[in-house]
């Protein structure tokens, strides 16, 4: 206990992508969580350097049996170390820590969903000590990496109480040794205690799914790229991802409205503002198309799987920079009899409701960040 009151508890959230560095600080107010600030560092970012690391089904549909070029991959890694980024993006983080005026250095960030491995494992019960040799070797299988060259960790799913007693199920995650010392550097240099990495995934889960147990998809999508999230019974079950953002969307507005494509961003956000239906939704199918083909792909694979061919998927939650686009929620109801929504990553967050206007405008943007620095509280 402090001489001069009590010494608040605060965890930030930070955010690392493409298009800049998002922050949030969250404070424990009677053991919930309070905003306490946050705040956006824009620039351009290269994040996904060295090579992405492919999901289970990707590898499993790579019927040639070619490997990644794994010296290639840690070239490109080792370039990460040495070409200036680990200072540029050191101080950027800094800049937006002062600016915001955190009052703490105790951080959770998230690595790039590109560069993470991550499955779903079963196999017969064995002894708790047995597990992580187990998990190794299964993962190695499928790996295009060595694994001694990976951080891997694993939890266990639940399952229906018969098939439990027989059997055990892990969601397993593995990220390259070299990345995670990437942004471990990248926090030490800027000031940071980083007390965790997790992936995106559950940083979403937290944030916009919480403890529902249904089966849902989040869907971020960000500038360059749309990331597809199953989440079932509170876990981020798969991943995938296309190289289809809003970057797309805005290409198309720009060729629409004969302005070069970095002056539509705003006009964008203006039209997210307008009621669903007053906007046409036909010049924007072709870059939405992919979008709603990757959603249905993602739900058929994943309830074809063994134990999941009774469950029904009930809604698609929506994140990432352009998730409020009009013409977006109305092609996926169109397409998907299911509840869809732009996610609110406040809901669990405890705020001054003055700020309700600009933090539901901020909000799919900051959903990685909230749910990063919501990791702290129970």
């Amino acid at each position: 206990m402090g001489l001069f009151g009590n010494k608040h508890e605060s965890y930030l959230g930070i955010d690392i992508g493409s298009n800049g560095i998002k922050l949030v600080e969250l404070r424990k107010n009677k053991g919930r969580p309070q905003l306490w600030t946050y705040g956006v560092a824009e620039r351009k970012l290269d994040i996904h350097t060295g090579g992405e690391v492919k999901h289970l089904d990707d590898l499993l549909e790579e019927k040639t049996g070619v490997r990644p070029n794994k010296k290639q991959d840690q070239k490109n890694l080792s370039a990460l170390m040495s070409d200036g980024r680990i200072e540029e993006y050191a101080s950027l983080l800094k800049e937006l820590v002062k600016k915001t005026r955190a009052t703490t250095t105790r951080a959770t960030s998230s690595l790039p969903v590109s560069q993470v491995f991550h499955t779903v494992i079963n196999f017969p019960k064995i002894e708790k000590k047995q597990i992580d040799e187990i998990v190794k070797a299964e993962v190695e299988k499928l790996l295009p990496r060595a694994t001694d060259d990976m951080q891997i960790v694993h939890q266990e799913v639940s399952m229906p109480p018969e098939d439990a007693k027989r059997y055990t199920r892990l969601l397993v995650t593995a990220a390259p040794k070299q990345l995670v010392a990437f942004y471990t550097a990248i926090f030490q240099k800027a000031g940071l205690q980083l007390i965790e990495l997790e992936t995106e995934a559950f940083a979403l889960s937290r944030s916009l799914v919480g403890k529902d147990n249904s089966v849902s998809m989040v869907l971020d999508i960000g500038a360059e790229r749309t990331n597809f999230f199953i989440i079932d019974n509170g876990l981020p079950m798969t991943h995938r991802s296309i190289q289809i953002g809003g970057n797309a969307i805005d290409e198309v507005m720009a060729r629409k409205l004969g302005m070069p494509v970095d002056q539509v961003s705003q006009i964008k956000m203006d039209m997210s503002r307008a009621p669903s239906g007053s906007l046409p939704l036909e010049p924007f199918i072709r870059a939405l198309d992919p979008i709603t083909k990757e959603v249905q792909y993602n739900f058929e694979l994943y309830l074809r799987q063994s134990g999941n061919q009774a469950k029904r998927p009930e809604k698609i939650v929506l994140t990432g920079g352009s998730a409020a686009f009009p013409p977006l929620i109305e092609y996926l109801k169109k397409e998907f009899p299911l509840r869809i929504f732009i996610g609110d990553p406040w809901a669990r967050v405890i705020y001054q409701d003055g700020l309700k206007p600009i933090l539901d405008e901020v909000g799919p943007r900051m959903a990685v960040s909230i749910g990063l620095a919501l990791r702290n509280f129970k």
